[in-house]
């Protein structure tokens, strides 16, 4: 019997009908497509399910970019938050099966394709690479008490001290943010602003580094890892187009570098992420794909001494396909494929120098080209076990392991 799939969009709420072609049986709403042979729908997949997919239409957007996630500690209700190219959503998740698309907080200026939103205490925190866009900061309790859906919000506060930047970065227990990729020809020369957030609506810029290139991405830490020199320091770990730079921001108004460390062919340094005991660090080279014609290449350092790092050791993937955001919660590694979807990674034994990949899903179907579509970001945290996931092309993805 030949079931096909239809796609409704009513009143926010997004509905996938699964119909057969058989007048007898009877319709089953549902939004979940279960990997199975390989499959989900459309979409090639290997120990993931689909649960949700609200393409960009929905959100009257043309491109979609940076992901993160919310959970609501007063209600256990679990938000998607994600950038497209004229704002953010905010997507209620916490049914797959009635998800409530809220509203959008417009851009501060014009539309754009770069964007990156980061959370700290029930506050979003949204830059672009829109001209004079600055930081937006958005009080995500207000989506607990939202009438007619979806809705235009209002930013709880623009913060406007830095113009355009390309990602932000915040070290939850410390309460600071870092803009970084921000104007190569202001004072930090794109490097890491500091910015106190500890009152979320009343930001306090205290500075910043530039002593090296400009800062693509970073992970800012209250280090609690293995080299015990630096024990309670907060350390910055800048992703800087051909290096990574470990750096002592401790001391806002005197920050100190440590050690820097290269790879071969190197393409462009675009991104990394502690492993959770911070003896490693995972690194995603963006360009290296198309400069060098290798397979999808993630970098693997030992920065058990902070002062000494060294390269593990070299993973390759199994397409060719760039590589662009990865995070870490437990033994696995959730990585932004672009065109291959996302692959999730086995590296419980990363110490011998050995990860495995043990499932992915394909958002981008057509193809495992090296260029940019597909996947942008993934976020992994929320406690129900469901991935945020970020598709340029197709809108917002619900995943979940089988």
């Amino acid at each position: 019997m030949k079931n096909f799939k239809i796609l409704f969009v009513l009143a926010g709420m997004l509905f996938l009908t699964s119909c057969s072609s058989s007048s007898n049986e009877t319709p089953i709403e549902t939004n979940k497509s279960t990997c199975s042979n390989g499959k989900a729908g459309i979409y090639p997949c290997d120990n993931y399910d689909l649960l949700l997919n609200i393409p960009l239409s929905t959100f009257n957007a043309i491109s979609g970019s940076d992901c993160w996630g919310w959970t609501d500690e007063a209600t256990n209700k679990e938000y998607a938050i994600m950038c497209v190219d004229n704002g953010t959503v905010f997507v209620d998740i916490t049914d797959t099966e009635n998800p409530v698309y809220l509203g959008k907080l417009p851009t501060a200026t014009i539309s754009e394709d770069w964007w990156d939103v980061k959370v700290y205490n029930n506050y979003a925190f949204i830059v672009s690479e829109a001209t004079n866009h600055g930081m937006q900061v958005f009080d995500l309790t207000k989506l607990r008490n939202v009438s007619n859906p979806p809705i235009t919000f209002t930013a709880d506060k623009h913060f406007t001290d830095f113009g355009s930047a390309h990602n932000i970065v915040i070290n939850e227990k410390s309460g600071y943010a870092y803009p970084v990729g921000t104007n190569k020809a202001g004072t930090y020369k794109g490097g890491p602003l500091f910015i106190n957030i500890q009152n979320p609506l009343n930001p306090i810029s205290e500075g910043g580094w530039g002593m090296d290139n400009y800062s693509h991405d970073a992970q800012a830490v209250t280090y609690n890892g293995p080299d015990t020199d630096y024990t309670g320091r907060e350390i910055l770990i800048g992703s800087n187009e051909n290096e990574v730079v470990i750096v002592d921001i401790t001391d806002k108004s005197n920050p100190v570098n440590i050690s820097k460390i290269s790879y071969s062919n190197v393409g462009y340094t675009h991104q990394g992420w502690f492993t959770e005991d911070q003896k490693y660090f995972i690194l995603g080279d963006e360009l290296d794909e198309q400069k060098f014609g290798n397979n999808t290449r993630t970098i693997i350092f030992d920065f058990s001494d902070l002062d000494n790092p060294k390269q593990h050791f070299t993973y390759t993937g199994p397409t060719k396909a760039i590589d662009h955001n990865g995070y870490i919660n437990g033994g696995t590694f959730y990585l932004a494929n672009y065109n291959a979807g996302v692959r999730f990674i086995d590296i419980s034994s990363i110490e011998s120098k050995n990860i495995s990949e043990v499932g992915y899903f394909d958002t981008h179907p057509e193809n495992n080209n090296a260029d940019f579509n597909g996947v942008w970001s993934v976020y992994p945290f929320l406690k129900s076990g469901k991935v945020v996931v970020s598709d340029i092309n197709r809108g917002l993805f619900i995943l979940k392991k089988q």
